[in-house]
């Protein structure tokens, strides 16, 4: 018998422990979770899909011996997919879209040994910062049900802060692991591009731009399963540089004081947040405390074409995105069948050409050198991670009218203006869980690091979890 409390309390690798000490079965905890997702997610409406028969099997066919054999789990419903599972990017569209196989991802979560429980939401083809689709309903943190999960993985951010599971997949193509993480209380890693699996169906997924890893209770949890999944799958296109050594070694390497550059200042040139400036001011005295050499800079960022380029990168991609899954399902695209900010974006990204996406790509490859030679001098950069509070649900209004695509990729961005500049360069950028305001909501804090350097940051964000521990808070909304 699974004792509820201490189910939602541990982290992934504590679960597969006791596990292998059979103090629990695999089907326990499957069962606990799956008994999680009815007691709380009608309050949060995080997951779409309980699939205790994908389970059963899983279970039946014998767990494979990963570090995290017999852990529940639960797939975020867009790029990965699972044989067999719908998985339909909170998108009329897609209908009831299942494929007959699984992704070379999914198919390396099931070696680590994960039991699928189920799937998680996401925004409209996860091209927003929160996660409200029109076909499913908004996504609600626990920490308060008036106020957004974040996006795009919000769904799986949310099903983890509430103790459903301890960790989930999520992917992150501007964001979209960070930015829920921050909103809901938990670490998020972005890992450098590819060094996850897009294979088969994908390349450079969305330009390069975007990556696929998790959300997850624990720092070590996250070390842990980038170790079993980040190899090259058959036919990769490129494979970032790996350190000489673990990324679960990195959490016990001797610390080694770094060189951390921090800015509250958003590259908008847009004000930023009481609240978020003073995650930033604390999180930098607190690594100051723990012995590193703190330093006020950033890089700079021409955000005006910057964001033209980006925008052109996500149009583009998901243009294409739409125009497949519609050709597949028969559902046609329009107004009645698409949310008003995708469908501007639908039509912007048909209309592109060749030339303005070389054009877009040269912007963003000026991004990746300026970048590459300010992190010459700097380790780590720590920043905001979103320009203010979780916002409440509503004021990102993917069906809102929009003058034209433009428009809703600036109410994104400017938000979220301290992310995606690190999926254009590639490298990798955590969410950590530093600091609550005065109304109890989660601000995020972002560090980034240098490209293919996940070991620094996984060292840096374990040192802070030690110093500032946040697996016992508990939000309003809890199994």
């Amino acid at each position: 018998m699974v004792d509820m409390a201490e189910f939602a309390g541990d982290d992934g690798l504590a679960l597969a422990g006791r596990v292998a000490r059979k103090e629990v079965s695999a089907r326990e905890l499957a069962d606990a979770a799956l008994a999680a997702i009815e007691k709380v997610n009608p309050q949060i409406n995080a997951v779409l899909q309980r699939l205790p028969d994908e389970a059963a099997r899983t279970i039946a066919a014998g767990v494979p011996d990963g570090p995290f054999a017999g852990v529940p789990f639960l797939i975020k419903e867009v790029v990965l997919h699972a044989a067999g599972v719908a998985s339909r990017a909170g998108a009329w569209i897609a209908a009831e879209s299942a494929f007959p196989t699984d992704t070379e991802l999914m198919a390396r979560f099931r070696k680590a040994g994960f039991v699928t429980v189920g799937t998680t939401q996401t925004p409209e083809w996860g091209f927003n910062a929160t996660t409200e689709p029109v076909r499913f309903g908004p996504a609600r943190s626990p920490w308060d049900l008036n106020h957004s999960t974040g996006g795009s993985s919000g769904g799986s951010a949310a099903a983890v802060a509430a103790g459903i599971v301890p960790i989930a997949h999520a992917n992150d193509g501007g964001g979209s692991i960070r930015i829920p993480a921050a909103c809901c209380g938990v670490f998020g890693m972005k890992p450098t591009r590819m060094r996850t699996p897009s294979g088969p169906d994908n390349g450079d997924l969305l330009w390069g731009l975007a990556v696929e890893f998790a959300v997850s209770r624990s720092v070590r949890d996250s070390a842990a399963l980038l170790d079993v999944i980040s190899a090259p799958d058959p036919g990769a296109p490129h494979f970032p540089p790996h350190g000489d050594i673990s990324f679960t070694e990195a959490l016990q390497r001797p610390r080694k004081a770094l060189k951390i550059a921090f800015s509250a200042q958003s590259p908008s040139g847009l004000p930023v947040d009481p609240d978020c400036v003073e995650a930033v001011n604390d999180a930098a005295a607190l690594c100051a405390a723990l012995g590193h050499k703190v330093v006020e800079a950033a890089p700079v960022l021409d955000w005006e074409p910057y964001l033209e380029a980006t925008l052109r990168m996500w149009n583009s991609f998901l243009a294409y995105a739409i125009d497949q899954t519609a050709a597949a399902t028969g559902v046609p695209v329009g107004p009645e069948t698409t949310e008003l900010a995708s469908l501007a974006c639908w039509k912007d990204g048909r209309s592109l050409t060749a030339s303005d996406m070389l054009a877009g790509l040269g912007v963003l490859n000026g991004v990746s050198r300026d970048f590459a030679r300010f992190f010459g001098d700097y380790d780590v950069l720590l920043t905001p991670m979103l320009a203010k509070p979780p916002l409440p649900i509503g004021v990102l209004n993917q069906n809102a009218p929009m003058k034209d695509a433009a428009q809703w990729g600036r109410q994104i961005f400017d938000y979220a203006a301290f992310t995606s500049q690190f999926n254009a360069t590639g490298q990798p950028a955590m969410s950590v869980p530093l600091h609550w305001n005065k109304a109890g909501l989660p601000i995020g804090v972002q560090f980034a690091g240098r490209f293919g350097d996940e070991a620094t940051l996984f060292g840096l964000a374990g040192e802070l979890e030690a110093a500032r521990p946040w697996m016992g808070r508990r939000p309003g909304v809890r199994v």
